[in-house]
């Protein structure tokens, strides 16, 4: 028998988005932007809303290119 390795290039690669990667960035901003304004309840979900439009939008952009 022979148990051959799947090639890199054989695997489907899944397609790349900025959204997680975005709202985590929102999360940070957000808490800063809440402990500036002295409401951290109202400055995080403020930051991922604004990072989850950011990374919608740059994956928008990527997939309108290809």
């Amino acid at each position: 028998m022979d148990n051959k390795q799947p090639d890199q290039n054989d695997q489907k690669k899944e397609p790349q988005t900025f959204v997680g990667a975005f709202m985590a960035i929102g999360v940070g901003v957000g808490a800063a932007l809440g402990v500036a304004l002295d409401n951290i309840a109202l400055g995080i979900p403020i930051g991922i809303a604004v990072g989850f439009a950011i990374g919608l939008a740059i994956d928008a952009k990527n997939r309108k290119s290809k």
